[in-house]
């Protein structure tokens, strides 16, 4: 079910202080969406795949790569074959949106993905000042099509394509009109630490998220970061989780 959509959500009183959390109130707007549906459509069940969830990222590489992996989503599923393509996505909005509402407001979450680390303004005017085409590029260069060739049963060889994406030759064209920005093959694919890390960011930033509620673990742990493992393994060392997924990583 696409997770983008518009509605009034009217919050009782006695309940107005979930607001503060953004758990309770994902919750209650995810309960009472799938009510209004369920209602019009003339349905019942469940409409939400999993439950809502949500991560703190540190600015700068961590989000950065935490953004790219989410607008690259369309691009692996196969929906589209440019980023800027799916309108439902933060890029896909940034680049198609006017001047105002959402699609400033996409610009400027970006400009903040990319710059907050260094003190840049995060709003929308900075976009165009370098932003745009070093995203664009550091997307680009993450959703270049992956096939595997295996041997043929009549002794030719097959080509299978392992993950969807752009081709080489559309990449060769980005780069030639704003060069590339390599990144490790960690954005090609599911990651479950982007969903379920609880924490992502340096190992400072993690340890002092740990610090913070140390009291809800036992007391044989005695720090908060965790090195990434199986598909995630190349942002060990530059990135940090909270939580060590040892089953089912990517």
């Amino acid at each position: 079910m696409c997770n983008h959509f518009h509605i009034l959500l009217e919050v009782p009183p006695r309940r107005s202080e979930g607001l503060h959390d953004l758990g309770e109130f994902m919750k209650g707007l995810l309960q009472r969406f799938t009510q209004w549906f369920n209602r019009t459509q003339a349905r019942s069940g469940r409409l939400w795949e999993d439950r809502f969830k949500s991560v703190i990222v540190e600015d700068g590489i961590a989000a950065k790569t935490m953004a790219a992996y989410i607008d690259l989503n369309p691009v692996r599923a196969g929906i589209v074959k440019d980023p800027a393509d799916y309108r439902w996505s933060s890029y896909g909005e940034a680049v198609g949106g006017g001047p105002k509402g959402e699609g400033r407001t996409a610009r400027a979450g970006l400009v903040r993905a990319l710059r907050a680390h260094v003190g840049g303004r995060a709003d929308a005017g900075s976009w165009k000042s370098g932003v745009e085409r070093e995203y664009r590029m550091f997307l680009m260069e993450n959703a270049v099509e992956r096939s595997e060739k295996s041997q043929g049963a009549a002794g030719g060889t097959r080509s299978k394509v392992k993950r969807k994406g752009i081709s080489k030759a559309d990449l060769e064209s980005e780069r030639a009109r704003g060069g590339g920005i390599p990144v490790g093959k960690v954005l090609r694919c599911r990651i479950r630490y982007f969903t379920d890390g609880a924490v992502i960011g340096s190992r400072t930033f993690v340890d002092e998220a740990f610090r913070k509620s140390h009291d809800r673990f036992g007391s044989r742990r005695k720090d908060g970061a965790r090195r990434p493992r199986g598909a995630a393994s190349p942002m060990a060392g530059v990135l940090w989780t909270f939580r060590d997924l040892r089953v089912g990583i990517s």
